[in-house]
């Protein structure tokens, strides 16, 4: 495993660094004013549109994506990136169109979708035209075991109708978001694993409503358009919408969401750093008791262990990325969960860190605390709840067969 960053990651490395300095974070308390003065807006802020423009410019554009207009980066070469988006979630990573859930689907309508899919989807997509969703967990069931969805996707003669309720479908409530890629059922006799389908609804289609947004311990997420909740009514659809193979719903969904999961981990170390830049300030700056809190034993041992524990969350990030890279997505699926388990669980204590470290400032909307806080706490449940996760590691280190006997004396 070699993790030296090339020339061309350095290059984008430093181009990207200074893009975020010199545009986005300053950017952040300008789209709190514009959204502030559009209390019924879902979505980015007119300012979000600049930055995107200006990083189409600088060829800081479709990261991601290893082919077609994307840069050409393997996972390994896109983590560092990935992470410096990060520093800033809720405009950062849109500002690059590298934003989910946008880039988990247009991987797959890059890797499933028919020509004229990727023409009517794929391709405005790209361009930053427009938003998508995607709808797979519902409120009636435990959706952290995918048999359970049970949305109805009927045949009816060259269409598909689609009767059920989803919820958790980030994005959804924007202007812009035009098309949701929807999980369901379309052969409730198959065997388990062959039942469900994704389809493609656009947003303006009959009986499709969107009920609500559910918030993340309060927060709206209005610069990302809420997490719908949405009711499909006898939503009418052409069968040409289907993305993959019928029944294959499940195959095409971890197309989407192994990738998903590491690019949510690459994105919350950059939350990490943050958090540690924003701590290591304070404890500078503040003074308690006579002298600063940086000369408080205490302190920086609270830093310390937040480099300690993020250093080594950052390295079981890229040994995924680079089995990704080398074996495939299928075969780096362990390494893919420990890192979904361990980033957001080591991120959450060190934002919790750093709230401490600020005092009753880190609890307020005057710093950025909150959001990272309630973004890594988001993201144990999210793409699969921690347990889940653990559930499989344990499964696969039960089936492994062990190298060494044990020796009795």
């Amino acid at each position: 495993m070699e993790f030296e960053y090339s020339p061309k990651v350095l290059e984008l490395q430093a181009k990207l660094t200074e893009f975020m300095q010199e545009r986005v974070l300053p950017a952040e308390a300008i789209a709190e004013e514009q959204l502030a003065s559009k209390p019924d807006h879902w979505g980015a802020p007119p300012i979000v549109a600049d930055l995107k423009a200006a990083a189409k410019r600088e060829g800081l554009w479709n990261l991601f994506l290893p082919a077609r207009e994307g840069a050409g980066l393997t996972n390994l070469e896109y983590a560092p990136l990935a992470e410096l988006t990060g520093w800033s979630p809720l405009i950062g990573p849109e500002a690059f169109n590298c934003n989910p859930p946008d880039i988990g689907n247009m991987e797959l309508l890059h890797l499933y979708g028919t020509d004229d899919q990727k023409r009517e989807w794929l391709e405005p997509l790209l361009a930053g035209e427009f938003r998508s969703c995607f709808s797979m967990t519902e409120p009636d069931v435990a959706s952290s075991d995918a048999n359970n969805v049970r949305l109805e996707i009927a045949e009816d003669g060259d269409d598909w109708v689609l009767t059920g309720r989803k919820w958790w479908s980030t994005a959804a409530l924007r202007d812009d978001c035009r098309v949701a890629m929807v999980m369901g059922v379309t052969d409730p006799d198959a065997p388990v694993g062959s039942r469900h389908s994704i389809v493609l609804v656009p947003m303006d289609t009959p009986g499709l409503t969107i009920v609500r947004s559910t918030t993340v311990l309060g927060f709206t997420d209005r610069h990302e358009g809420g997490h719908g909740e949405i009711v499909f009514d006898k939503v009418r659809v052409p069968q040409a919408n289907l993305l993959g193979p019928r029944g294959k719903g499940f195959a095409v969904a971890q197309a989407r969401l192994g990738p998903g999961r590491i690019h949510h981990c690459m994105r919350l170390i950059g939350m990490a750093e943050r958090a540690i830049a924003l701590m290591t300030e304070r404890a500078r700056a503040r003074v308690a008791f006579g002298r600063p809190l940086a000369d408080e034993g205490v302190v920086q041992a609270t830093v310390a262990d937040a480099r300690i524990h993020l250093d080594a969350a950052r390295l079981l990030v890229l040994r995924a990325a680079w089995r990704m890279d080398v074996e495939g997505t299928k075969a780096a699926r362990h390494d893919i969960a420990a890192a979904k388990v361990m980033v957001p669980l080591t991120v959450k204590q060190i934002v919790d860190d750093a709230m401490q470290i600020f005092g009753g400032a880190g609890l307020s909307q005057d710093t950025i605390l909150p959001v990272l806080y309630a973004q890594a706490r988001f993201l144990q449940i999210a793409d699969g709840p921690d347990q889940v996760h653990r559930r499989s590691l344990a499964r696969a280190e039960f089936a492994a067969t062990p190298v060494l006997k044990e020796v009795r004396g």
